[in-house]
């Protein structure tokens, strides 16, 4: 059975969408879109997204008060025995899965306020910048918006 004129011109476009770069996006499925160190927005915070296991997670790398005191703790933290934490390395998202463009999973902590929320989703923008956004409850959420780090 000879290829159609149709059939080989829809087998051209896929071999040429592959070669220019069309298959990156089934390589960033998953998580690899937004793994990598991204700004908070606050107090000069910087957050790595990596791997843990099956999902994504993300750790404080950095901030302005992390500068002036490394050792820095989880002061704010409403359970008192996990004051003693320190904030550097802290994990402040876990188990997210999804992608290429939502993740969703939880639980996520801010501990510039103390605050936590159960579950959350990472919503990677057209713009590049991804939304991070925390729920209580549905009706309960905070979102902000980091900017990925150069």
């Amino acid at each position: 059975m000879k290829p159609t004129a149709a059939l080989r011109t829809i087998l051209a476009g896929a071999v040429v969408a592959a070669v220019s770069g069309g298959g990156a996006v089934a390589a960033t499925q998953g998580g690899d879109a937004i793994t990598g160190l991204w700004s908070t927005g606050s107090q000069q915070g910087r957050v790595e997204i990596y791997r843990c296991g099956p999902s994504l997670c993300g750790k404080i790398i950095d901030a302005a008060p992390l500068r002036a005191n490394p050792d820095q703790r989880d002061m704010k933290n409403p359970d008192r025995a996990l004051r003693d934490r320190r904030l550097k390395g802290l994990v402040v998202l876990h188990g997210f899965a999804g992608g290429p463009r939502e993740w969703k999973g939880g639980p996520l902590y801010d501990p510039e306020t103390g605050e936590g929320a159960a579950k959350g989703t990472l919503t990677l923008r057209a713009d590049g910048k991804l939304e991070v956004k925390g729920c209580k409850a549905a009706i309960f959420c905070r979102t902000k918006v980091w900017t990925r780090a150069r």
